[in-house]
């Protein structure tokens, strides 16, 4: 597997991509990924992979046009260079919000992104934890999406939390609440929240029992923690006790980290999509290493990747 699989690595991520490399006993290929003096991305591939089965690991996470231009690029030199497959592994999928029109005038960021992913020579998308599952439609060629649910399964699971109850955060996080409360063996309840302006929410009210129990919110991410705040507002006024919250992507994005801190939050369990850019006490990092790396090594060897969530 080692002389056919080639891993590279752009600057979004590094730390993970390394810990991929680590689980599949394969070095990552050489790179040169830097910037001209006007800002614009430099790519160059300094190896050989002619027939080679290739992979790509960018997070499109914050600074995201950067990480994005080095994911589109590394593909198109990787095309060039006649790699046989390429596969796009992005751990974060960034503009995954912009799934659809919510107004008039406005781009579907998501669909685009999808479509340039696929136009820099993309055979196929593995990415993990989708905004949106339609996101997948987005694209023309095959993409496996991936779940942490296991990662944070296992990592609750090891915490023995009494008197447990699971939380989504909106009507929308339902499937993925329901999926940790039955592998939990746990009763679930939903959070309804209204927008009430432009990236702000506001709790109406929470639907099922909760009084008296700990509760664990789980949500894909965390980027301003607008609505993690709202979350434990609700939860409290409904009776909760100890809320822990679980979100795959740690977006921090200012004021993030600063409400988390003052929170009364027990902890908050997140992945490394993201690498963190200020650490916290508050704050544990799960690794997906792993679980990307099987997915990888399942895709090279063409087995089933579904199986990893049975």
């Amino acid at each position: 597997m080692e002389n056919d699989l080639k891993l590279f690595t752009g600057n979004a991520n590094p730390g993970l991509s390394g810990e991929i490399a680590d689980y599949l006993q394969v070095p990552l290929g050489g790179v040169n990924v830097s910037n001209f003096p006007d800002g614009e991305t430099l790519v160059e591939i300094q190896e050989n992979v002619r027939g080679k089965d290739t992979f790509v690991i960018q997070s499109t996470c914050p600074p995201v046009n950067n990480n994005l231009m080095e994911l589109l690029l590394m593909m198109d030199a990787l095309r060039r260079a006649s790699a046989r497959r390429i596969t796009a592994v992005i751990p974060y999928y960034g503009y995954g919000r912009q799934d659809r029109k919510v107004k008039p005038r406005v781009p579907i960021s998501a669909k685009l992104v999808a479509d340039l992913i696929t136009s820099a020579g993309a055979s196929r998308v593995l990415a993990v934890d989708l905004h949106v599952g339609q996101i997948q439609g987005f694209f023309n060629i095959p993409v496996d999406h991936l779940f942490a649910a296991p990662v944070f399964i296992d990592y609750f699971k090891k915490r023995q939390i009494p008197d447990l109850v699971i939380i989504a955060p909106d009507p929308g996080g339902v499937e993925r609440a329901r999926a940790f409360a039955k592998r939990l063996d746990v009763p679930m309840a939903i959070i309804d929240k209204r927008r009430t302006e432009e990236r702000e929410v506001r709790v109406m009210h929470v639907i099922g029992d909760v009084a008296k129990k700990n509760a664990i919110v789980i949500d894909d991410m965390i980027d301003r923690a607008g609505t993690m705040g709202e979350a434990i507002r609700g939860l409290r006024e409904s009776g909760v006790k100890d809320i822990y919250y679980g979100a795959t992507h740690p977006v921090f994005s200012d004021p993030a980290m600063e409400r988390i801190e003052s929170s009364d939050l027990k902890e908050v369990a997140v992945t490394n999509t993201i690498p963190l850019r200020k650490e916290s006490s508050k704050v544990t990092v799960l690794s997906v290493a792993s679980l990307l790396g099987e997915a990888i090594k399942r895709i090279h060897t063409e087995s089933s990747v579904s199986s990893l969530f049975v």
